[in-house]
């Protein structure tokens, strides 16, 4: 099974790589992928790579429903 999450893009780095954030965490990550990424936009992080840009009230109750998931496991 594959997961994908929404993360908030902190930083645009050279390279076609941002620095994301998700609940403190904060990662560096390829977004060669998904075009114009700019801060503050959420993307859709699988293994490294930025696979999309997602809507940030669609990111806000994907990650309320993974926690969510989490607190019942």
């Amino acid at each position: 099974m594959c997961l994908a999450i929404p993360v908030e893009v902190r930083e645009i780095l050279p390279g076609d790589m941002a620095r994301v954030s998700l609940d403190g965490v904060v990662k560096v990550v390829s977004i060669a992928l998904v075009e114009d990424v700019k801060v503050g936009d959420y993307v859709v992080l699988h293994v490294g790579y930025a696979l999309a840009r997602i809507d940030p009230e669609e990111a806000r109750k994907t990650l309320a429903l993974l926690q969510a998931v989490a607190a019942d496991a």
